[in-house]
């Protein structure tokens, strides 16, 4: 019986990404406020190994601690928040990441503190619609208030290279993800997965988002062009190794803010405690929210005009023992 468009489209997808799912790099690599990356001592245990043999691991990996912060790593299929996401190239190119990738700035791939190694996300810059989807092979960014560390590639593809630092959204996407960690995990005797030696470079899903000036997009709203028979492995992997030819996506853009949430509590009176404890810093709120099916209580200062008025609030919040605190675009 032949396959309707929509499940062919999803064929096409998912070989798309296994072919993803074996390729590019990033660097263990913090970012400094031009949006280049600086990079951080690691002060535990949990630091990559560097050999003369790049390979590609699943890693969760052991708590670790850099300047004086410490990071807590965690499975986590359902992650998706907002905040700042800076990028970074040149210094840590063909150097290796947190999980033994090789680094290539012009692959498409990202470094996040605490996620798994690899996992697939979607990154969407809120400022301009833009939107990829890439792998988080590293660990960063190691600077307060930023959420992601991008390649340069990736930061291009989001149109924020040069500005440095962009409001996003960051998305774990759930099923790719759990494919990619069955396939990488070693087994439960131990035995490292069976991964090819080498694979040809790529690591991004066609979605849409604006190309290179010239290049006309089409409309997000427009109707897709039925969908080819999925590719081969082969034919997959060449597709994914030229990165110029990548789509975007592009979604509406909604006008945003910045805040510095300083705590979310189960409790209201642990708020209003936080909230009077900051009131010579700022002038905190109190907002409620649910999150998964319970009522938090969220204890935010803003909103903030711009990154680095977000930057010096945080700085000033942290500094009163809030170290959790975090810059979030609502």
């Amino acid at each position: 019986m032949a396959l309707g468009n929509d499940q062919m489209m999803c064929n096409a997808r998912q070989a798309s990404l296994l072919a993803l799912l074996i390729a590019s790099g990033a660097i263990l690599g913090g970012c400094a406020e031009s949006g280049h990356s600086a990079k951080s001592s690691w002060s535990s245990g949990d630091s990559p190994a560097i050999s003369s043999s790049a390979v590609q691991n699943y890693k969760v990996g052991k708590p670790y601690q850099v300047a004086g912060v410490w990071y807590y790593p965690q499975e986590d299929f359902d992650y998706d928040e907002t905040g700042i996401a800076s990028w970074y190239g040149p210094d840590f190119h063909a150097k290796l990441t947190a999980n033994g990738e090789v680094f290539d700035q012009n692959a498409v791939s990202a470094a996040h503190k605490t996620l798994q190694l690899p996992c697939v996300a979607r990154v969407t810059n809120l400022e301009n619609g833009r939107s990829i989807i890439l792998r988080i092979n590293d660990r960063g960014p190691f600077v307060n208030g930023r959420i992601i560390d991008l390649s340069r590639k990736s930061a291009q593809l989001l149109g924020m290279e040069g500005k440095g630092t962009a409001k996003v959204r960051v998305e774990v996407l759930n099923e790719e993800s759990r494919v990619l960690a069955g396939k990488l995990k070693p087994d439960s005797s131990g035995t490292e997965p069976k991964v090819a030696s080498a694979a040809p470079r790529g690591s991004v899903v066609a979605e849409t988002l604006p190309p290179p000036p010239g290049i006309t997009a089409r409309p997000v709203d427009q109707p897709a062009t039925p969908a080819a028979p999925p590719p081969s492995r082969r034919e997959a992997a060449v597709a994914e190794a030229d990165l110029s030819n990548q789509v975007v996506n592009t979604v509406p853009v909604h006008p945003t803010s910045l805040y510095v949430q300083a705590g979310s509590f189960g409790r209201h009176d642990n708020a209003l405690r936080l909230s009077a404890r900051l009131s010579n810093v700022g002038k905190p709120q109190i907002q409620q929210a649910t999150v998964q099916g319970r009522t938090v209580y969220r204890v935010r200062i803003g909103p903030i005009s711009n990154v680095d008025e977000a930057d010096r609030m945080l700085d000033a919040v942290v500094a009163v023992g809030q170290t959790d605190a975090r810059v979030v675009v609502d």
